[in-house]
């Protein structure tokens, strides 16, 4: 990186945390009357709010796709696709293209054989497995010669751009950066270009990073291991039981175009949001989105996801026998985010787990002392279909998961028989009239929730909607849906033993 580089990323990092600590104190409801929106004729919906504390802006596109659109056989496609999305286009990132197109064709033709041949499993050759690996290989090592590496993020670098990344969940894909805003059109250029005509350059190589991330994660990580199995023991049905990262054989297998057929379903217009949050105009935003988006044809918006997780009938159970402290998860099946009772549940988190007058913290971390760690909290794996209210605790040394178990049912039994104290209940309020305030303050943070509200909900008003459904919660409502929702037959429960005590047991 050049010292003029340097020296910009610096003085935009700088810009960026200034602007945060003076945003602190802006009141939001302001902030929503600064908001404006419109849609392009192709369908892409947009969200842009003034903000000329500071010359930065930061950027956010909302993917309305995640692992629960991922098909059997490739699971973790969306999770690829994310990494894809970085690689470039026929200009960006490419050297001479029109070969490098020819040089891709033989990667694939290459992996599709090496797949065919693994294929037979037993009876395949290893003679002709070596030589079709050496043959993989060496096409991938000709298609690199035309690649300009992370060219795509070297044009922000340069510009000054801040924090470019991206993450993938069960409910979307999301990719956001901030920049100069005397930068913004660099961000539609380059945003609509990827999402224009993407070329899915080092494809193989990405799809390997990927593999990494499931052993280093996953399979190496206990605690990966312990929720991958909890979600599949609370989901039977419904594809928030498959994990993002997808299964390792998927993996393996999955084809570049697979991640071609996946992207020309899910990333057209119709399912993609942008927001703009900083120090800019919305009728240069509105021009700039219909210069560069507006290029990118219009489709029909994919259809959701329509199964749905059947009742559950009973209690479901999970151990894992591993070299770890123990860990302990409980989680209840409870609606998603439209479900009128969303704050009722926002407000049962904060009473259980916000700060050290939470009640889970008093009870088992201060005064039993038989955790280290605990809380409990809805939104997992999702929101956009129903989710689960999850509680997790780690005990403290000599102490066990069924001592946190049977302390975590004494509160939620207290939940379902005693009212909350008007006390707690405005705690409960002060601290969500803060943490929105404390939210507000970061541009990324409050562009992804824009977005999130705005495509989740259908209206980005019930960002700050949401503070007055939580400030109407009563006591009843806590003891009416405590009552509803944490009931033995509803819950999975996921422990892990350490070796020695699953021994002694």
């Amino acid at each position: 990186m050049t010292t003029r580089n340097r020296l910009a990323r610096f003085l935009a990092t700088a810009l960026l945390l200034a602007a945060g600590s003076m945003l602190a104190a802006d009141d939001f409801k302001d902030i929503e009357g600064r908001v404006t929106e419109f849609t392009l004729r192709n369908g892409m919906k947009f969200l842009v709010l003034e903000r000329h504390m500071a010359p930065v802006a930061s950027f956010f596109t909302y993917a309305d796709v995640g692992s629960v659109q991922d098909d059997k056989g490739t699971t973790g496609l969306a999770h690829i696709f994310e990494h894809m999305a970085f690689k470039g286009t026929e200009t960006i990132g490419a050297k001479d293209y029109a070969k490098e197109r020819v040089a891709l064709e033989q990667v694939d033709q290459a992996f599709l054989a090496l797949r065919q041949e693994r294929d037979k499993g037993v009876k395949s050759d290893p003679q002709k497995l070596k030589t079709l690996e050496a043959a993989f290989k060496e096409a991938q090592e000709k298609a690199d010669k035309y690649v300009e590496k992370n060219e795509f993020g070297k044009a922000i670098e340069r510009a000054g751009g801040h924090g470019l990344n991206a993450a993938t969940s069960w409910d979307a894909t999301r990719y956001f950066f901030s920049l100069p805003s005397n930068e913004m059109e660099l961000w539609f250029y380059l945003e609509s270009a990827r999402f224009l005509d993407p070329v899915l350059r080092e494809f193989y190589k990405e799809k390997d990073v990927v593999m990494e991330e499931r052993r280093m994660r996953t399979d190496s990580q206990p605690i990966g291991k312990l929720l991958e199995e909890f979600i599949h023991a609370a989901y039977l049905a419904h594809p928030y039981g498959v994990p993002p990262i997808g299964y390792m054989s998927d993996l393996e297998n999955i084809s570049r175009s697979d991640a071609e057929a996946f992207f020309k379903k899910y990333y057209i217009p119709s399912n993609l949001t942008g927001v703009v949050v900083g120090d800019v105009e919305p009728g240069k935003v509105r021009e700039d989105a219909e210069k560069y988006f507006g290029r990118i044809p219009s489709g029909p918006k994919p259809a959701p996801v329509r199964t749905v997780e059947p009742e559950q009938g009973g209690e479901r159970r999970v151990t894992l026998e591993l070299q770890s402290q123990p860990i302990l998860l409980i989680g209840y099946h409870k609606p998603d985010i439209n479900n009128p009772d969303e704050a009722v549940y926002d407000a049962i988190s904060s009473l259980l787990s916000e700060g050290r007058s939470s009640r889970l913290y008093r009870s088992l971390v201060r005064d039993k002392k038989i955790a280290v760690q605990t809380a409990g909290f809805p939104g997992l794996p999702g929101e956009k279909y129903p989710g689960l209210f999850l509680f997790y605790s780690v005990p403290a040394q000599g102490h066990s998961n069924a001592e946190s178990e049977k302390t975590i049912d004494a509160e939620t039994e207290r939940l379902k028989k005693e009212p909350v104290t008007k006390e707690e209940l405005e705690g409960v309020k002060r601290r969500a009239r803060a943490g929105l305030i404390h939210g507000l303050a970061d541009n990324t943070n409050l562009a992804m929730q824009l977005a999130n509200w705005q495509v989740l909900t259908g209206d980005w008003h019930n960002l700050f909607r949401h503070l007055d459904k939580i400030n109407a919660v009563t006591p009843e409502d806590i003891l009416r849906v405590s009552k509803a929702v944490f009931i033995k037959s509803n819950r999975t429960v996921g422990t892990i033993e350490a070796l020695e005590t699953a021994k002694a047991q």
